[in-house]
């Protein structure tokens, strides 16, 4: 027993059919009707469509069976682009159903057209947008993210011609753009997608393929807190008076005690010990400040 209904059945069918659609097949589930059938079935909707009332109960059944019964064009669709992930796809099938009832909405019948061929380049050009606004693992300019799709063709095309992959020269030639605006295109091209630092970073891609991007990235130079201290502490040691700045290197330069400090400069240590620290936290307090 098939699951699919006729365009004779269905028209045939109008039991359940609401008041102004009299005349319309009554469809209970539009995804059951033969993609055959639904063709014959999609122009006699549409033409009703376009005379009855936005927002009436009418209206909605008319549109609702309408896009029931293509959404086997957005599975048409969506399988240009079935190397994506299982959660991508449930997107692309959502997005292509937005770009179908646009069409549905869009749709004239006097073009004299099959729905098909009208609603297939609304379907994909949704999808398409949906990846291009959407799916860069970073997010650059919508004129770098057109330059990539530029750049992908131009390649594709080149390097049937040459026999090998084009320059960055050849490329700026047959886009008619600066070799700088080629580099930057390509650059940005590295933010389309991510990949994990355990990735191998040779050519080989293999689990052993060699060092992963995680073992050539750098760590934090310890040093570095250290060298910007010092950077920032050289005007502030600038600032102190004379006899501060003898304190200071006899005890951190020299390494001295302060009693020896105290009897270099002939002063008590408890003296040398409260002009350290006013000038410690004089420095502390510019540091702070920086």
């Amino acid at each position: 027993m098939t699951s699919s209904v006729s365009a004779r059945e269905a028209i045939a069918c109008t039991t359940g059919a609401s008041e102004g659609t009299d005349d319309l097949p009554w469809i209970e589930d539009g995804g059951k009707v033969a993609p055959t059938d639904a063709r014959v079935l999609t122009r006699l909707f549409l033409d009703r469509l376009q005379v009855l009332e936005e927002g009436t109960h009418e209206y909605q059944y008319v549109r609702n069976t309408l896009i029931e019964m293509n959404l086997s064009l957005v599975a048409f669709a969506a399988r240009r682009f079935r190397n994506r992930t299982s959660s991508e796809m449930e997107d692309v099938i959502q997005v292509g159903s937005i770009g179908l009832i646009k069409a549905i909405d869009r749709f004239d019948l006097s073009r004299e057209v099959e729905f098909t061929s009208f609603a297939i380049p609304y379907i994909i050009g949704e999808i398409k947008r949906f990846f291009r606004d959407t799916t860069w693992a970073v997010h650059v300019p919508r004129r770098l993210q057109e330059l990539r799709v530029a750049l992908a063709k131009s390649k594709e095309t080149l390097s049937t011609t040459l026999g090998r992959t084009p320059t960055v020269r050849e490329l700026a030639t047959h886009l008619d753009l600066t070799e700088e605006e080629v580099v930057e295109g390509l650059v940005a091209a590295n933010g389309y997608v991510a990949r994990s630092i355990d990735t191998p970073g040779g050519t080989n891609e293999s689990s052993d393929g060699g060092p992963k991007y995680a073992d050539t990235m750098g760590d934090v130079d310890p040093a570095l807190d250290l060298f910007e201290d010092l950077h920032t502490l050289g005007p502030l040691l600038q600032e102190l008076d004379e006899r501060e700045r003898t304190i200071i290197e006899l005890r951190f330069g020299q390494e001295m005690t302060q009693a020896e400090i105290g009897c270099e400069l002939g002063l008590s240590q408890m003296h040398i010990s409260r002009l350290l620290t006013r000038t410690l936290t004089k420095l502390r307090i510019g540091l702070l400040a920086a």
